[in-house]
């Protein structure tokens, strides 16, 4: 974790007011957030509670309605997807958001490719011998060396949710935002997706939204609670699962 100049740790990630109004629907409302530089953060709540709103926020696939998303000390809100991408925040899906006819490489050359080249339908990917090294080592860090030549589609489905966070992966994100990771994963599967997570987060911030809560007891340094697009509670995973108002709306239901 990144220590400021007092020895303090420093603030990657700051929402101030964040709110999200759909007709008279309050999505999100008066959100602050302080995601501190090296941390795995984890966002819950019941359905409808905003965490996909606010994840779509970060991302750019939604613009506030008002308040700031402040990344690095600048302000994001509103900015599109690719920007915020270039910024350095990446993000995986709910539903798997891969390219099912090409390769697990190819899936992760191209993402990597994004970052370092710019795009020239004149020149064959291989010569760009630094991004197949960059892909081949993303692939080794989730775990899927030995099926760098076999099409995505063919990938177990926890082999295409790894895949999924190496695409972010290789996109050189300093905030991954991981949404429902583990989801449909077998219990061996969910064990290895924790143990991938651990190992990505020694370089980078982590925010996560999940709705298995072993999972975000075993991940998360720090948790917020949304409630009605409201955060409802923050702090540790003990604070969390003996807070009166989170057993009340949330953990006892």
């Amino acid at each position: 974790m990144s220590l400021g100049r007092e020895g303090a740790p420093t603030a990657l990630l700051r929402t101030e007011g964040l709110s999200v109004r759909f007709g008279g629907l309050k999505a999100l409302d008066n959100v602050n957030i302080e995601v501190l530089r090296g941390e795995i953060r984890a966002i819950i709540g019941p359905n409808g509670a905003g965490k996909s709103t606010f994840f779509n926020c970060l991302t750019g696939v939604l613009r506030p309605t008002s308040g700031r998303i402040l990344f690095n000390g600048e302000n994001i809100a509103g900015l599109p997807c690719y920007h915020i991408s270039q910024k350095g925040i990446a993000r995986s899906y709910q539903i798997t958001n891969i390219l099912p006819n090409a390769t697990t490489l190819e899936n992760v050359r191209i993402a990597a490719q994004s970052r370092r080249h710019g795009w020239s339908m004149l020149t064959h990917h291989n010569a760009y011998l630094d991004i197949i090294e960059k892909a081949e080592a993303v692939l080794q860090a989730v775990g899927l060396a030995a099926k760098s030549e076999e099409l995505a589609a063919n990938l177990a489905h926890g082999e295409q949710r790894n895949l999924e966070i190496g695409i972010a992966l290789a996109t050189e994100p300093q905030l991954l935002c991981l949404d429902e990771p583990t989801a449909g994963m077998s219990a061996a599967e969910t064990h290895d997706t924790i143990a991938l997570v651990r190992h990505i987060a020694k370089n980078l911030t982590i925010l996560i939204v999940e709705h298995d809560m072993q999972v975000v007891m075993a991940l998360a340094q720090r948790i917020t609670v949304l409630h009605y697009g409201e955060v409802l509670a923050e702090g540790t995973p003990a604070e969390i699962q003996h807070n009166p108002r989170v057993l009340e709306a949330y953990l006892k239901k």
